[in-house]
């Protein structure tokens, strides 16, 4: 799947960022640097590359180590 990117409007509106560690504290202040993509309940196991499909943004797909508002710790 295409690389979703910080300037697609849905990351924007959701706060989207490659790099969990660049996430604005200001704006999301229950926001951790252990939340990623990657330990994300919304996100599907990862392609070749490394990134994961995530159902919040079908068709592209996540940095391992990216971070949006709608994060949810996987379970299990």
């Amino acid at each position: 799947l295409p690389a979703l990117t910080e300037d697609d409007a849905t990351a924007k509106a959701l706060g989207y960022v490659e790099d969990t560690t660049k996430v604005d504290a200001a704006k999301y202040p229950n926001h951790k640097n252990d939340q990623n993509c990657a330990n994300c309940n919304l996100a599907q196991a990862a392609q070749a590359d490394g990134r994961h499909p995530c159902s919040i943004f079908p068709g592209k797909s996540v940095a391992a180590n990216g971070w949006c508002a709608t994060w949810v710790k996987k379970v299990g």
